[in-house]
């Protein structure tokens, strides 16, 4: 029994409500999603973030977690909170170091079928072609008048440059940039940081997959996304790299300071928050949009390098390998966006820290071609069970401000996988289940091995039961390039 399972109680079969009664200071509930076989997977400090994350102001309707919730800094990942835009707080904590962490899904013409004597080689190139590693450089370099210009563009950049097709900026949330950008407001440091890393995939639980289709739920909506059974499809996992995670050291800082001095009261230091509206607010928003446009053009020109290894390895024509862009979506952000708030029509700051959007059929800014269907959500799983396509549905709108999960989160910490993969040979046991897996650390296999993460088809199944997206295809992995 948890220690405040007083102040806990379950709502339904997918949900659990924290109390205001479990925190002083918790301005609304903590909604949870997660069944009973989840929540005994959540730690108490997580839920204690949560809770903390509905004692800043402005919080409008409840604090909330996906299924896929553990601990992170300040807000646990998995949190999503929306802060009212006029009197409410933006903080660093809720989007997290990983700025515009996030994911995209590729098809292609290709079945599995036609792949099983070239997969070796295809796992050759791509570990070969794509830039990956903790802190690894050798991606595309920019000249000192070019550095804004990806902080501006985001997806459009790369695009420009030769690294995807325009087609694939109407496939992408935010058309692949965010407008409010400002380069200005990025520190040299970050700049520094960031700098050879646009098209490389770095480390940690960011990937590059190539998966196979295995089962269809929605067989419409499928059609709509151009998925079908055995098709081949890849899924590339990665951010903003040394830069985002720069722009989120330098303004929790600025933040601490400005708690202070506009009197927040702070749960928790890593809650550091400042009003929206404020100077320092829209400092760190124009950053955070900077970051996510440079992870938009990072993730565009790895689409560009993976369309042209396909192509290079199978010694096919681009038009012949169809390698579409179905969607990307962000993972750690915070976004400016209109929702309804006890039944009134306000514009909030949706923190979604470990969490993605799941807008539903009909919502303006989905591209015409999902106007039917709902925006696509990506949730990967781990290197050696599935991975998910779904669809966002009209319950999201009224419940999570349009937010679903983003993966199947962690079950483990880092150091506890390493611990527990020791004298093992994760390599090989992928590669036993028919999963080609290239390195550049044993150690990265170790802390990313599946049993470190949750069951993502758990974590899946209940936001499909609560109503925030449906199923519509599940993918096994057949190649995973990790740093």
């Amino acid at each position: 029994m948890r220690a405040a399972s007083s102040h806990i109680r379950r709502l339904d079969p997918y949900r659990l409500e924290i109390l205001p009664s479990y925190k002083e200071g918790m301005k609304a509930s903590a909604i949870i999603y997660a069944d009973e076989e989840l929540e005994r997977s959540i730690e108490e400090a997580a839920l204690a973030q949560a809770a903390n994350t509905a004692t800043l102001p402005g919080l409008s309707g409840h604090a909330l977690a996906m299924p896929d919730i553990h601990t992170g800094y300040g807000f646990p990942i998995g949190g999503v909170a929306a802060y009212d835009a006029k009197s409410g707080i933006i903080s660093p904590g809720g989007v997290g170091y990983d700025i515009n962490c996030g994911v995209r899904l590729l098809t292609s013409s290709l079945e599995k079928k036609e792949l099983e004597k070239k997969l070796e080689a295809l796992a050759a190139g791509l570990y070969a072609g794509i830039p990956a590693g903790l802190g690894a450089g050798g991606g595309l370099r920019l000249g000192k008048r070019d550095y804004e210009a990806p902080l501006i563009h985001g997806a459009a950049w790369a695009v420009k440059n030769g690294l995807g097709r325009p087609e694939d900026l109407l496939n992408a949330e935010s058309g692949g940039a965010m407008g409010g950008a400002d380069p200005h407001s990025v520190s040299r440091r970050a700049l520094e940081r960031g700098s050879g890393q646009l098209g490389t995939l770095g480390s940690g639980n960011h990937f590059l997959e190539v998966q196979e289709v295995t089962e269809l739920f929605d067989e419409e909506t499928a059609r709509a996304f151009g998925v079908f059974k055995g098709q081949v499809t890849v899924m590339l996992h990665t951010g903003s790299r040394g830069l985002g995670h720069q722009v989120c050291s330098d303004f929790i800082e600025v933040m601490r300071s400005a708690a202070r001095r506009y009197g927040i009261a702070l749960a928790d230091p890593q809650l550091a928050a400042a009003p929206f509206r404020s100077t320092e607010g829209q400092d760190y928003f124009g950053a955070m949009q900077a970051a996510a446009n440079f992870a938009w053009a990072n993730r565009q020109a790895l689409t560009g390098l993976t369309r042209d290894i396909f192509s290079s390895v199978l010694g096919m024509g681009e038009k012949a390998l169809a390698m579409d862009l179905v969607y990307d979506v962000a993972h750690n952000i915070a976004k400016l966006e209109e929702h309804a708030v006890d039944g009134k029509k306000i514009q909030v700051v949706v923190h979604r820290k470990g969490a993605t959007r799941a807008f539903c059929a009909g919502h303006p800014e989905l591209p015409p071609a999902y106007a039917r269907t709902g925006q696509p959500v990506i949730v990967p799983g781990d290197m050696g069970r599935a991975s998910y396509l779904l669809a966002g549905e009209l319950k999201a709108m009224a419940d999570t401000f349009g937010s679903t999960c983003h993966g199947a989160g962690r079950l483990m910490s880092r150091h506890e996988a390493i611990r527990r993969a020791r004298g093992r040979n994760i390599g090989e046991e992928l590669a036993a289940k028919g999963v080609w897996v290239r390195s550049s650390g044993r150690e990265t296999l170790g802390e990313e091995m599946p049993e470190a993460y949750k069951d993502v088809e758990a974590v899946v199944n209940v936001v499909a039961g609560a109503g925030l997206a449906r199923k519509v295809a599940k993918f096994k992995p057949l190649i995973v390039i990790k740093g």
